[in-house]
């Protein structure tokens, strides 16, 4: 049984890379509005605040297998309208949550035999959309820091990242809340349909197990054919 910590597992795309690995993994989940109303025997729920100038991970055991980083949020407004303090409110969370999760975790995942780290980005970062300029900003700097760390932690900590395009979240609920929203963002895709919390969260296991220990440095969309198919 391996151990893994996964920061924000309350709901949406977290909460169900937590509910899978649970069922074979020990995972040591974080939430920091929502806890989980469910949390099985191999799953435990800790609050966490990412922002904090030090955040508390004393809950962690040695040895860490794993970590996802799941926080993020979806600001859609013209460029114009964004104020500074916008974007270091959100950089805070996406970026520099990231980063002093991974500094402070690098010593446990450096005593597992195989550790992985998943991040996210969105398709919005490689494929231009109007009013995403905070989203793509920060995002890019996940995808630019996946490929640094993939680099500078081989081989023994292999990094990527998964950039899907809208699902059915309730990070997302705003974007999908009538009948005509959901058709008008599923057939944006070339698949035709929206993805789902699954979709993303097959793709994080497949990059924290063993199958995977040939892929670093990577990122992969999970996005419905959106970012390669016109």
């Amino acid at each position: 049984m391996k151990n893994y910590l996964v920061v924000g597992h309350s709901s949406g795309i977290g909460g169900k890379i937590a509910e899978r690995l649970s069922r074979e993994h020990r995972v040591f989940g974080t939430h920091f509005q929502h806890e989980p109303q469910y949390i099985a025997d191999t799953r435990s729920s800790h609050f966490l605040d990412v922002r904090a100038e030090n955040p508390d991970f004393s809950f962690l055991p040695e040895s860490i297998d794993g970590l996802v980083y799941c926080p993020g949020s979806i600001q859609l407004k013209p460029f114009s309208r964004m104020k500074a303090e916008d974007f270091l409110e959100d950089y805070q969370l996406q970026v520099l949550g990231a980063v002093k999760t991974i500094q402070q975790c690098l010593p446990k995942l450096k005593n597992s035999e195989n550790p992985s780290i998943v991040l996210f980005s969105t398709v919005a970062v490689g494929t231009g959309f109007n009013f995403h300029s905070m989203v793509s900003a920060h995002k890019g700097a996940i995808e630019g820091l996946t490929r640094a760390l993939a680099a500078e932690l081989a081989p023994k900590i292999r990094v990527n990242c998964i950039a899907p395009s809208i699902t059915d979240t309730p990070l997302a609920a705003h974007l999908l809340n009538t009948p005509e929203k959901r058709e008008a963002n599923a057939q944006r895709h070339p698949l035709k349909k929206i993805g789902t919390a699954e979709d993303v969260a097959n793709a994080a296991i497949f990059l924290l197990g063993i199958e995977s220990s040939w892929i670093t440095g990577q990122v992969l969309g999970v996005d419905g054919g959106m970012s390669t198919i016109k």
